[in-house]
C-alpha cells in the first residue's frame, strides 16, 4: 500500500545534498486545508451558520459566465489550482503526516508551510466572520501540525482590518496555540463610500495607526510575512482569464506592501523587525530598491528645491520664448505664467515625502531595504539570481531571497523536482554555492531565528 511505501530521493537530490554542508529549509510550501475540519472548528467558534457558510464558500462551483462576471465587476480567480494527476502530491498537501514523511525524499530538512484558503481572510468584510475564520484556521494549523513541529513550521493567519483584531489574534495564536510564524492579511481592500474598494496599505495614508501591531510583533518575536493576492486590482480584473490575472499577482501585492512599509517608516521605527514578501520573486524588489534610490536622489528634502517653481527666472524665460518660440508663442507671451503652471503649481502641503521613512542618506535606503526585507522566490524562477548581482544594483547591494517551493499548488507539477530546479542557478553559474546557502538556509534562519535551533547547521 502507498502508506507503507518508502520514499527514496532521486539521484539529482542525492547529488545536491552530498555537495552542500547545510540544511535546506523551504520558506514557503503550502498545505491545502481540509475544509470539513476547518468548518467543524469554525462551527465551534462562531456557530453552525458560520461553519456552513465557510463550507459552501470554500467548495461551491461558480457557475457564472465571463459575461456575468463582467456585469458584476468580478475577476476570474483560481481554478484547477492543485495537483490532480499527481495524487501523491495532492495528498501530501492535505495530510501533514505525509508531508513530514516525504521531506527527506524531497531533499528538505524543514518546511515552513502556509495555508491556501487562509490567504483570503483579508477579503472577508464582516468582522465577526473574519475574526472567527482566522481563529479557526489557526486552530486547525496548530492541531494538524502539532506532531511534526520538528520538521514543519505551520504559518498562522492574522487579519488586519483593524490593529485591535490583529493584536488579539497574535496574542492568542502565540500564547494559546503556540504558533510562531504568521502571514498578515495586508494590504486591506476596504469598501469605498462611493462604491467599489480602495487598497489600504496600512503604512501610508491608512485609516488606522498600525504601529501597535508592529510593536506587538517585536514584543512577541514575530516576523510579519505577506502573501498578498492582487487579483482584482488594477489591470488584473479579467472576467475570463485566471492566467491573465495571476501573472505578477504576488509581485504586485508584495511591492505595494514593501513600498508602503518603507516609505511609511516601519523598518526605521522598528529596527528589530524583519519582514518577508512571499511568492513574487525578487525582480520587483530589485526594481523597487533602484526606484527608491533614484527618487530619493532627486526628490529628497534638499534636492526637491531644484524643482521649486518660485525659482524660475521669469525674465530669462520670456527672453528665451521671444527668441525661440515662434509666432504662436509670441502671440501668447502675456500668458506665459499660465503655461508655466503646468506641473509647477505651488505646493503648500508636505514637500519632504521621505520624512516618514527616516532616510537621511542613500546608504540608509540600502541598509534598511537589504537588511529588513526578505523575498520568497520559487525554485524555477530564473530571475532569483538578481538578488546576488551586486554589480547591477545601486551601491553594490545584495537582496535577501528565500527558497520558496510553492509545493501544494499547480506551480509544482512534481514536488521531487523543486530542489533540482533551485540548484540550476548554481549549475548555470548564475549564483555561487555560498549564494545558494544563503538562499536555502542563511536568510531563512535570519528571518525566523527559532529555526536555527530546530534545524541546526551541521
Amino acid at each position: 500500500m502507498m502508506a507503507d511505501m518508502e520514499f527514496v530521493r532521486s539521484h539529482e537530490v542525492d547529488a545536491i545534498k552530498a555537495r552542500i554542508d547545510h540544511p535546506i529549509i523551504d520558506a514557503d510550501g503550502h498545505c491545502v486545508e481540509f475544509v470539513p475540519i476547518v468548518a467543524d472548528i469554525l462551527s465551534e467558534i462562531g456557530g453552525p451558520d458560520m461553519g456552513k457558510r465557510f463550507r459552501l464558500q470554500s467548495t461551491a462551483h461558480d457557475p457564472s459566465t465571463p459575461a456575468q462576471r463582467r456585469e458584476q465587476g468580478r475577476a476570474r480567480h483560481g481554478w484547477w489550482a492543485a495537483p490532480a494527476v499527481n495524487t501523491l502530491d495532492r495528498a501530501t498537501a492535505m495530510l501533514p503526516a505525509l508531508l513530514a514523511k516525504r521531506l527527506p525524499e524531497l531533499g528538505l530538512d524543514h518546511a515552513v508551510v502556509y495555508g491556501t484558503l487562509c490567504l483570503g481572510v483579508a477579503h472577508y468584510v464582516e468582522e465577526d466572520y473574519r475574526r472567527a475564520t482566522a481563529r479557526a484556521f489557526n486552530t486547525y494549523f496548530a492541531e494538524s501540525f502539532r506532531d511534526h513541529r520538528d520538521v514543519i513550521t505551520a504559518v498562522g493567519a492574522i487579519p488586519m482590518f483593524t490593529p485591535e483584531e490583529a493584536i488579539d489574534e497574535l496574542e492568542y495564536a502565540t500564547g494559546v496555540l503556540g504558533l510562531e510564524a504568521f502571514v498578515f492579511g495586508a494590504p486591506v481592500p476596504r469598501p469605498h463610500p462611493l462604491g467599489g474598494t480602495w487598497i489600504d496599505s496600512l503604512c501610508v495614508d491608512s485609516v488606522h495607526d498600525y504601529d501597535p501591531v508592529w510593536a506587538k510583533c517585536v514584543e512577541l518575536g514575530v516576523a510579519p510575512t505577506f502573501h498578498t493576492q492582487s487579483a482584482g486590482w488594477g489591470s488584473r480584473t479579467s472576467p475570463s482569464s485566471y492566467v491573465f490575472n495571476h501573472i505578477g499577482m504576488f509581485a504586485t501585492g508584495g511591492e505595494a506592501m514593501a513600498r508602503a512599509m518603507f516609505l511609511g517608516g516601519v523598518p526605521h521605527r522598528f529596527p528589530e523587525l524583519r519582514c518577508a514578501f512571499q511568492e513574487g520573486g525578487v525582480a520587483w524588489a530589485a526594481n523597487l530598491y533602484s526606484d527608491l534610490v533614484g527618487h530619493w536622489e532627486k526628490r529628497n528634502r534638499d534636492a526637491i528645491g531644484h524643482y521649486d517653481p518660485a525659482r524660475i527666472d521669469k525674465a530669462a524665460m520670456r527672453r528665451l520664448a521671444e527668441e525661440f518660440g515662434g509666432k504662436r508663442v509670441h502671440d501668447h507671451l502675456d500668458d506665459l505664467d499660465e503655461a508655466l503652471r503646468f506641473l509647477s503649481v505651488p505646493e503648500d502641503e508636505l514637500v519632504d515625502e521621505f520624512a516618514a521613512s527616516g532616510v537621511e542618506t542613500k546608504d540608509d535606503i540600502r541598509r534598511l531595504f537589504t537588511e529588513r526585507f526578505y523575498f520568497g522566490c520559487e525554485a524555477d524562477d530564473p530571475l532569483t539570481a538578481l538578488a546576488f548581482d551586486s554589480k547591477r544594483l545601486p551601491m553594490g547591494a545584495r537582496l535577501q531571497p528565500l527558497f520558496a517551493s510553492d509545493i501544494g499548488h499547480w506551480d509544482v507539477p512534481d514536488a521531487r523536482e523543486v530542489l533540482p530546479e533551485a540548484w540550476e542557478c548554481v549549475e548555470k553559474g548564475l549564483a555561487s554555492e555560498e549564494d545558494f546557502r544563503q538562499f536555502t538556509y542563511g536568510n531563512v534562519v535570519e528571518l525566523w531565528p527559532f529555526l536555527a535551533d530546530r534545524v541546526p547547521h551541521t
